[in-house]
């Protein structure tokens, strides 16, 4: 059967809408007989389980995905679960669901649901659940017969607890299990069995919160940092010869301004850099009758912690065909390369009356590193104790698969359970 293909595939097709691709061996510019020779050849980022890095909830999404410094609500979990220590609401959920690359399939969708529960005066437990359908695929062998269909799904669930360590300052831990089950145990061509992968990982975060003034008005300035995805390799076979999949792990740092217009309009400014903590993509010669790494470290051979390390120098650079023929290292591209790893997301909340929300935001990937560059919108209605969160998502690259996205979300918060939702997910306030 031609199954064989299947993970690579599906690592792909998720690889085109967020940045990330398989850890099987680039087929790309990167993969020649002599190194790359140019700046815009495709040096995109090698992780397995990409969904655990889409934006699950509108209110982010439709800020530019820059959502780890932002007042927090029943979502901080995917964010930053340290802002939740800050939360004024009892309890909080929230529900979610995103059709995912409409634009090309029609049966994919992420579905989120995750809440809080305050349990102490300083601290806050969260749980949420992250559920990505990948559609349906139908297997065939190397004639093209029907061997049958396999819906491939994916999903991780996370614990979280957040606490003051003071007025202004607080920390939070996950705990994650991830199961992506992408073959069905389907049996490839050399007859090895594949497997569900199953892994587990942790975030820790931080986040810093202190009133201030701007211009004579009052202001809250946050800033925050999340470390997630941190966990051990991820297999889908049981061979002793295969090797294993990093996860995506990321740092997140950012920060959000917010500003009180007058006693009836507010707005939220927040800026989010985000970093794989993976190895980067080496340079392979593909001259003889296998790759070998030319340039750079082969990720295969690199464990949890050397990747997380190394991913902060390990960039190979550009190299250029010198005169005697040779490679030549261009002097400074190196550090040039691991600054386009680097993902910016800006966003901005604009609310009146706390009853309304206007939000938009921008999101940009270096060319090389998976090109997504997006502009956002939304908007925000909320009554009492719920509220409901639209986003919508257009590419500014052509024949981008997440061009058009939605995203919903209702959430519902109550305060010492009476019902009376006191401060919504979206506004909550430290005094």
């Amino acid at each position: 059967m031609i199954i064989n293909k299947i993970k690579a595939g599906i690592f792909v097709l998720l690889a085109s809408a967020t940045g990330v691709s398989t850890q099987a061996q680039n087929t790309g510019n990167n993969v020649l007989g002599r190194p790359i020779d140019g700046y815009d050849s495709i040096r995109t980022i090698t992780t397995a389980v990409p969904f655990l890095t889409i934006a699950p909830d509108a209110r982010a999404g439709a800020m530019g995905e820059a959502g780890v410094a932002l007042t927090p609500d029943a979502n901080s979990i995917h964010w930053n679960t340290a802002k939740l220590a800050f939360v004024e609401d009892e309890y909080s959920f929230s529900t979610s669901y995103t059709p995912w690359l409409r634009s090309i399939i029609n049966d994919m969708s992420l579905s989120y649901l995750s809440g809080y529960k305050r349990v102490s005066d300083r601290g806050v437990f969260s749980v949420s659940l992250l559920y990505f359908d990948l559609g349906e695929i139908t297997f065939t062998d190397i004639n093209a017969n029907d061997l049958g269909s396999f819906t491939p799904k994916e999903y991780a669930i996370t614990g979280g607890y957040a606490t003051q360590l003071s007025e202004k300052l607080a920390v939070g831990l996950n705990l994650k299990f991830i199961n992506s089950n992408l073959s069905g145990n389907a049996v490839l061509a050399d007859g090895t069995n594949t497997r569900p992968g199953r892994t587990a990982a942790g975030d820790i975060s931080i986040y810093y919160n202190n009133d201030i003034a701007v211009s004579g008005k009052p202001a809250q300035l946050a800033l925050a940092a999340t470390m997630s995805n941190v966990g051990a390799k991820i297999s889908y076979t049981n061979s002793v010869d295969n090797n294993r999949d990093f996860l995506p792990a990321n740092l997140k740092v950012g920060g959000a301004l917010k500003t009180e217009i007058d006693q009836y309009q507010s707005f939220t400014a927040s800026l989010d850099l985000n970093k794989y903590l993976v190895p980067s993509p080496p340079i392979w010669d593909n001259s003889g009758p296998s790759p070998v790494v030319l340039y750079g470290v082969d990720p295969d051979t690199r464990s949890v912690p050397s990747g997380i390390f190394g991913s902060f120098n390990d960039a190979t650079g550009l190299y250029v065909e010198g005169e005697d023929g040779s490679d030549e290292y261009v002097k400074g591209s190196k550090f040039k390369e691991e600054l386009s790893e680097i993902i910016i997301s800006a966003g901005g909340e604009y609310w009146y009356r706390d009853i309304l929300a206007f939000r938009a935001g921008y999101f940009r990937e270096h060319r090389t590193k998976g090109n997504r560059q997006f502009l956002t919108f939304g908007v925000g209605v909320k009554y009492q104790f719920i509220g409901v969160d639209i986003a919508y998502l257009s590419s500014l690259t052509q024949n981008n698969p997440l061009a058009n996205t939605l995203r919903f979300t209702l959430n519902f918060s109550f305060d010492n359970g009476t019902g009376d939702g006191v401060v919504p997910p979206t506004e909550s306030v430290v005094e």
